[in-house]
């Protein structure tokens, strides 16, 4: 009997020290698919980042493309003068051939033709590279924006360029409730991302704008209609971008636009979504622009 009693024991062990065996085994193995779940679920996120990064650079060489071919034509119709302008020196000095003197009126005239063509082409050569400056200026601009907003929806931000124009549109629901122009607590970490590129470029000027749905605004104490909620949203953004995070105000103009320049159509709540935003502009500067057409002296 004592045997017996004692051979029970012996399995009663055996099966308790299995059962621990198994269940740590087990709590390993979950631990190791959390792990493995939540690098997927990473991984996943990056892709998409990647995609998304891959579909704006994809349009912006696009537009690059097509101000290339702009400024190709132009070019090209300069270039069509110079050969004008030397097809009108050969003749001259081709009539000059059999002369032993060149009066000094006509060398003036040869002189000054081909000072024409040397200012044409430096002219050329000025405007390639100032494109391609104000190119590279707005890419850099653009990736910055992207790299310090990271990886919100860009149902809620986008940041693009169109027309050689930077602009950043940021959904209302970032920023405002319903009706509202107080800024959330959420929208100070966004406008806080916007602000710091911003900041750190401070030759750039631009212009917040509000935008609203075409839904009718009722009023109240505080507001007539969409009008009046979309500059009031505008000056509030622009007050936090000073007041907060040091933006000169001589930098910034706000502006409401109302329903009146939707991206979407107001027939449907995700188009109604859509135009309900607050939109950052890059103003281009159109000072440094203009100097190039100045005629040099």
């Amino acid at each position: 009997m004592k045997k017996i009693y004692a051979l029970a024991k012996v399995l009663t062990a055996s099966l308790f020290l299995f059962s621990c065996v198994s269940k740590k085994q087990f709590q390993a193995a979950e631990a190791k698919y959390a792990q493995l779940n939540g690098s997927y679920l990473d991984q996943q996120a990056k892709l998409r980042d990647c995609e998304a990064n891959l579909r704006n650079i994809t349009d912006k060489n696009a537009e690059l493309m097509r101000q290339r071919g702009l400024l190709e034509d132009n070019v090209n119709n300069l270039n069509k003068q110079i050969d004008f302008l030397k097809q009108n020196n050969n003749q001259v000095l081709g009539q000059l051939k059999d002369l032993s003197v060149i009066s000094s009126s006509q060398a003036e005239s040869i002189k000054k033709s081909l000072e024409s063509i040397g200012m044409k082409d430096a002219y050329i050569q000025d405007l390639q590279g100032a494109i391609s400056r104000k190119d590279s200026l707005n890419m850099a601009l653009v990736m910055n924006l992207k790299g310090a907003i990271g990886n919100l929806d860009d149902k809620d931000i986008n940041i693009k360029v169109d027309k050689g124009v930077v602009y950043i549109d940021i959904s209302d629901k970032l920023l405002f409730k319903s009706g509202s122009f107080d800024i959330t607590d959420r929208a100070t970490e966004v406008l806080g991302k916007v602000a710091k590129v911003l900041a750190n470029q401070p030759e750039i000027e631009f212009m917040v704008e509000g935008h609203t749905d075409s839904v009718d605004f009722k009023g109240n104490n505080l507001l007539l209609d969409n009008w009046d909620l979309s500059v009031k949203r505008a000056t509030s953004v622009v007050r936090m971008l000073q007041k907060k995070y040091g933006i000169e105000p001589k930098r910034m103009t706000a502006a409401g636009r109302a329903q009146y320049v939707p991206v979407s159509e107001n027939v449907t709540e995700n188009g109604r979504a859509a135009n309900r935003r607050t939109r950052i502009v890059v103003l281009p500067q159109l000072d440094q622009f203009f100097k190039l057409l100045e005629p040099k002296r």
